[in-house]
């Protein structure tokens, strides 16, 4: 019995070295010589031609990296919101140019503009900061009126306790005052050697006729001398010596015969009025 165990333990110990020994019977490769091996690496890292890239500029390349990328769109405007208005710009008016018509002399019921100042051609004329006037208490003037404030003063207060009182309603009121004469550069009714008028001053209107609403002319030729015209012209006539310094009418000469001359000559004695 022990011998059996034996034999089977030593062909046991038989079979497990057969595998040592058969490895150690494989046949070995030659070994290669230092130079062989350099050879076969060197092929193997050999380096293989890449083709050409294009040029490329790298700074914008790089700018367009680092900015983010960004959709702009328009966006509509709010409603109610308020779109900003441009800086007002003061124009300053030339020397020597008319202004816009507007408000003058400090009167809410005179309009006009202001006008450089005159030079008169003869020795005692010429108007200092004249005005023309083209509507007074909500009347106005055939033509542009060219005068000094304290004449558009008087005509003013003329219109508004002398012409309006006495047309009244009649024909609609009144519209507008015919002007015949106002700044002139010339002595009193043109005579040679005369004094210097005071339309060459500025201080000086001439009206001839009185026009209503409803197209009707009152005028001082024929309408001195008329029953109803005649006692509204009177009237005037005699509503503008206060305001005035001097009135003058048909009854005062032959220059008159067809107009009212008013100025704002001032005279110790008062006004002067024919």
């Amino acid at each position: 019995m022990s011998l059996g165990r034996g034999a089977v333990l030593a062909a046991v110990l038989a079979a497990l070295s057969l595998p040592a020994l058969a490895l150690d019977r494989s046949p070995r490769p030659a070994p290669r010589t230092e130079a062989v091996i350099l050879s076969q690496v060197a092929e193997r890292f050999v380096p293989v031609p890449r083709p050409a890239l294009p040029l490329v500029d790298t700074s914008r390349a790089i700018q367009a990296a680092s900015l983010p990328s960004l959709r702009v769109s328009p966006r509509p405007t709010p409603r109610g919101t308020l779109k900003p208005r441009p800086a007002r710009v003061q124009v300053t008016r030339p020397q020597g140019t008319p202004s816009k018509v507007g408000r003058i002399c400090g009167s809410r019921q005179i309009l006009g503009r202001s006008v450089p100042d005159i030079a008169g051609r003869l020795r005692g004329c010429g108007v200092r900061n004249a005005v023309q006037v083209v509507e007074v208490e909500g009347v106005r003037l055939s033509t542009a009126s060219t005068m000094t404030c304290e004449a558009a003063e008087a005509l003013r207060r003329w219109v508004d306790t002398g012409v309006k009182p006495a047309v009244k309603r009649t024909g609609g009121g009144v519209a507008e005052l015919r002007v015949a004469a106002h700044y002139s550069c010339r002595t009193r009714n043109h005579k040679v050697g005369a004094k210097i008028s005071e339309h060459g001053k500025g201080k000086a209107i001439d009206i001839s006729a009185i026009m209503l609403k409803d197209g009707t002319a009152i005028t001082v030729l024929k309408g001195w001398d008329d029953r109803k015209q005649g006692r509204m012209l009177r009237q005037m006539h005699q509503a503008a010596c206060g305001p005035f310094g001097t009135v003058l009418g048909p009854e005062a000469d032959r220059y008159h015969k067809d107009h009212f001359h008013f100025d704002v000559a001032r005279y110790r004695s008062g006004p002067y009025c024919r």
